[in-house]
């Protein structure tokens, strides 16, 4: 099942950053959509009055994703460390994280549901990892503790 594709027909208008800016931070991000048929999430990522992230999220009505075990990304990245995060609700305070570092190149980044674990803001909670049985948001975010221009490509989000 493809949750988003970024070709010439895709509407990205639902994808909407979310930077360090929401508590005092001055990191800045972008998302828009290339010739190419791809969407570029890119930016900087500032320390300044405590920030330290940027994100774009894609919101959307709950769907039931039982039948689904992994997300599997096609991206390419610059060679940093981002998060691929999910919320079975808009409204949670956690999200499901799993990080990942990119290559450089075009590459197929594949998410097993089991190895996304809980966290909110920045710290892990002691609850059990993703359920993999309901989805209303996922999002990319790089927040590496460090100040960072970053440009990731995507291509397509597919459950399988």
């Amino acid at each position: 099942m493809t949750l988003f594709n970024f070709n010439t027909e895709s509407n990205i208008s639902n994808w909407k950053i979310v930077n360090d800016t929401v508590m005092g931070g001055v990191s800045n991000a972008s998302i828009h959509k290339r010739d190419t048929q791809t969407g570029v999430f890119k930016g900087d990522v500032s320390l300044k009055n405590n920030g330290g992230f940027a994100m774009v999220q894609y919101k959307f009505d709950p769907i039931m994703v039982v039948t689904f075990t992994k997300t599997i990304i096609k991206l390419k990245g610059d060679g940093k460390t981002y998060q691929f995060r999910i919320k079975t609700h808009v409204n949670d305070k956690h999200a499901y994280i799993f990080p990942f570092k990119t290559s450089g190149d075009w590459e197929t980044i594949t998410i097993p549901f089991s190895m996304m674990y809980p966290a909110f803001r920045g710290k892990k909670l002691d609850i059990e990892n993703y359920p993999g049985k309901q989805m209303a948001l996922i999002a990319f975010l790089i927040g590496n503790k460090k100040e960072e221009a970053f440009k990731l490509e995507i291509d397509s989000i597919e459950l399988v």
